[in-house]
């Protein structure tokens, strides 16, 4: 495949399209923390940006685009890391990672070309970049849902999820630039064009999954009562206090309800929170909020004629899915199947 396949069939460039609605939708999404929204968004559209300097090189031999094409991606993985980073750290705590991952690329630069002969060589620090973001996601989803205290419950557990396919995303494009640079290297770049369309068709096929998913994610929700106070700590009591507030005001029922805002109402750390509730039920702090939501939707359909997806959003859940899913996992049965098994014979 030659160049011109790239312009007979642009993927590069709709890519870029795809990311410039991503970048659109994030910003708008109710992520309830708007520096995750700012970087989220920025790393949309940098991934915009990027397709649209690949299309316009290998697809319409635009040579001049190559340096800014080349230096973008050093960005990816310090804006998709960022964007997760946001949900989990004190405003304080992330503005000072945010600096050092956003400067770090500009003076590795510096050092690469004082150091450095051959501007190919910047594809091995890409890589390298790569590798190093994938690995940190990694680390920030093995910590659990309970990591990104700064969203709601409910949420949390969707976007560990996705913390699992961002660090997926960056080894994907790690082995495709390995792939385009050993190309350059042994042949000259000659089958470039066709490793990129290659590439890119998978890549097309996540950024429209994403799009489908985005506005089911992050719809806002239906309105829920609000919140009020309680006391104390000690592992099993800091649990009981915990289980006594979410059964005298019904928190559960919030579907914004957040590991911090927990914390803040029982004063105390997050972190101390998640920890009680992982030592005495064995289970993060999410599905232990899932647990309440659940008995009260079984009430419901037990005794009430509304339907599912009514029960699921008065229950506190955001995503019909995700109560369909949880249900079967607890109850061993759909929520239609319980009802049925709760009506006299």
């Amino acid at each position: 495949m030659d160049s011109t396949a790239l312009l007979t069939f642009p993927l590069p460039v709709i890519t870029a399209c795809f990311c410039a609605v991503l970048a659109g939708l994030v910003w708008r999404a109710g992520l309830g923390c708007i520096r995750a929204n700012l970087m989220f968004s920025a790393f949309f559209a940098l991934c915009a940006l990027s397709s649209f300097l690949v299309g316009l090189r290998f697809g319409y031999g635009v040579s001049s685009v190559v340096q800014l094409q080349r230096l973008a991606p050093l960005y990816f993985g310090p804006l998709l890391y960022l964007g997760f980073a946001a949900l989990a750290a004190e405003p304080r705590l992330f503005a000072r990672s945010a600096a050092l991952h956003l400067a770090a690329p500009v003076a590795v630069l510096a050092l690469f070309w004082l150091l450095a002969a051959g501007f190919h060589r910047l594809d091995w620090l890409i890589s390298a970049s790569y590798l190093f973001y994938a690995a940190a996601l990694l680390r920030l989803w093995r910590k659990g849902p309970d990591a990104l205290a700064r969203i709601s419950l409910d949420r949390a557990a969707v976007l560990s999820r996705w913390l699992l396919r961002a660090a997926g995303l960056q080894l994907f494009v790690l082995l495709m630039d390995t792939a385009i640079a050993a190309d350059f290297a042994i042949y000259g770049g000659v089958h470039v064009p066709a490793l990129i369309s290659a590439g890119t068709v998978p890549l097309l096929g996540a950024l429209l999954a994403t799009l489908i998913a985005l506005p089911l994610m992050f719809a806002p929700p239906r309105p829920a009562p609000a919140p009020a106070g309680a006391p104390d700590t000690g592992a099993e009591q800091l649990e009981a206090r915990l289980r006594s507030l979410l059964s005298r005001e019904q928190l559960y029922l919030d579907p914004e309800l957040s590991l911090q805002r927990l914390a803040r109402r029982l004063h105390v750390p997050a972190r101390d929170l998640s920890a009680a509730v992982n030592r005495t039920q064995a289970q993060n702090v999410s599905q232990y909020i899932n647990g309440f939501r659940l008995e009260h939707a079984a009430g419901l359909l037990a005794g009430g004629s509304d339907s599912v997806t009514a029960i699921a959003a008065q229950s506190g859940f955001l995503s019909r899915s995700n109560f369909y899913r949880e249900f079967q996992r607890v109850y061993g049965q759909t929520p239609a199947g319980f009802r049925k098994s709760q009506q006299p014979a």
